[in-house]
């Protein structure tokens, strides 16, 4: 065992949380979280094949076959929250690389989404459906994962030339990811208000991309994601956006196919998730 690990040992011995991070820091870990992208892209593809025979169960298609039903704010809450602390955590124990100008903006970037996510959204949430347990379990343990595995490419081991934040390639992605937040909050907002107070039931969305594609909300957040992507330039961000896109346009294909089958006027030339294409 090195030098550099016996003191982290001491001193997490003492009570040194972060130094367990330290003592973890090394290609050992970096190799560990290559792995874990691979595995995450993986388990995005799976899902969507899974995703092809039965519904994700949450929101509309919530149903008790997956668990007690947990009330929807607080599991909304409660499940996204892990994205926000775990990065926030590791950026508290970081080094030079955390403390590095595109690093900071980057991550910024991540903890912003998962501010509106995890404190903001879960406020603006009318009375929805129920979630089943089984459903904010994995979303819990998909977000202490994600959490860790984005926080801990961008704390410790994402390093970036100088000029990176003027770079074509940041700006770009920059420009994704506002641009795909944007858009999903406005998606969001449009969702939120189709039920006058006292209504129920189930409105054919329009304005915004929901002109274009019937997931609206979808596309905005898989664009910001691969924006991210665009941004950070790392297998890890790469992992997300591909995972996101997996999912979500899954979720985005069954909420397409269930309005053409519940609305006889649905417009027919909107697409599923992608403007024009798909």
């Amino acid at each position: 065992m090195n030098r550099r690990r016996q003191s982290a040992m001491g001193a997490a011995g003492d009570g040194g949380v972060c130094a367990l991070w330290f003592w973890a820091e090394g290609p050992e870990e970096r190799r560990l979280l290559e792995l874990f992208s691979y595995g995450l892209m993986a388990v995005g593809a799976g899902s969507a094949l899974l995703l092809c025979f039965i519904p994700m169960p949450y929101g509309r298609y919530s149903s008790r076959r997956f668990g007690w039903l947990l009330p929807a704010r607080p599991a909304w809450a409660l499940q996204e929250l892990p994205s926000l602390l775990v990065p926030l955590g590791l950026a508290a124990c970081g080094g030079a690389v955390a403390a590095a100008r595109p690093n900071r903006v980057l991550l910024g970037c991540f903890l912003l989404h998962y501010v509106h996510r995890a404190l903001i959204f879960p406020l603006l949430i009318r009375e929805g459906k129920p979630t089943p347990f089984f459903t904010f379990v994995l979303a819990l343990l998909f977000c202490v994962f994600n959490g860790y595995l984005q926080g801990r490419s961008l704390t410790t081991y994402a390093t970036y030339p100088p000029g990176w934040l003027g770079s074509l390639r940041f700006i770009t992605g920059f420009l994704g990811w506002l641009i795909g937040m944007a858009t999903n909050m406005h998606s969001d907002h449009i969702l939120r208000n189709l039920r006058k107070p006292g209504e129920t039931g189930y409105k054919i969305p329009r304005g915004g991309m929901f002109e274009y594609v019937s997931g609206a909300n979808f596309f905005g957040e898989i664009l910001e994601w691969f924006g991210f992507a665009l941004a950070c330039w790392t297998i890890e961000s790469l992992a997300f956006a591909l995972c996101t896109l997996f999912i979500l346009g899954s979720r985005a294909r069954q909420h397409h196919k269930w309005y053409l089958e519940k609305f006889e006027d649905y417009p027919k030339d909107r697409k599923i998730v992608i403007p024009f294409l798909y």
